[in-house]
């Protein structure tokens, strides 16, 4: 905290908020690599509050605590090293109050996404944008809200494939989850009386 009682900028110069964040690591448990187990770590941060969404490294943190001190006790307790991206819970509510995938199917071979950008994209594609660009599409990025970018990919391992080249699209690390994530997400948020 400043003096005049404002909350200082994190270790990556934003201001942090003083509601519950939501906690998404990137590229664990994905192929027998960088495995944990995420009800251990929720378990061992009930002191924050914490909540496990799913098995893909995505938690709640419903106390209020500055993201460079979150980020920390969570490299601190993880055995390897991780991207560690961090959002305010109402940031995640307001995406889900607005209508973002209107008459766009899903289904067995069709998912929703969010991707979530780490920090400022260096690159900005122009979006919508099919890939591949000719032929039947695998990923297509439908709209960039802030530092997230939702989209559709096929249920194929090329689309899998596809997805990982996000990063160069953007310029900055990207750590993806399924709207039924965000969805599950915002339901604990939620119950918390949070406000987008």
């Amino acid at each position: 905290m400043t003096s005049r009682g404002t909350p200082s900028p994190d270790d990556r110069g934003h201001v942090p908020d003083r509601g519950p964040s939501v906690v998404l690591l990137r590229g664990v448990n994905v192929g027998g690599h960088r495995t944990f187990r995420p009800a251990v770590l929720a378990a061992e941060m009930q002191h924050l509050r914490a909540v496990n969404i799913g098995a893909a490294g995505t938690f709640v943190i419903r106390a209020p605590v500055g993201r460079a001190e979150l980020r920390a006790e969570i490299a601190r307790r993880l055995p390897f090293d991780a991207e560690i991206v961090i959002c305010a819970g109402r940031d995640i509510l307001e995406l889900l109050s607005q209508a973002m995938f209107p008459a766009i199917p899903a289904g067995r071979d069709i998912v929703r996404f969010v991707s979530v950008l780490a920090a400022s994209p260096r690159a900005m594609p122009v979006l919508p944008m099919k890939i591949p660009a000719s032929g039947p599409w695998q990923l297509q990025l439908l709209a960039r809200e802030q530092r997230f970018v939702l989209g559709l990919y096929r249920r194929q391992m090329k689309a899998i494939g596809y997805l990982g080249t996000l990063d160069r699209l953007f310029g900055v690390p990207v750590t993806t989850r399924n709207w039924n994530t965000i969805a599950a997400i915002a339901k604990v948020l939620s119950s918390e009386g949070v406000q987008p």
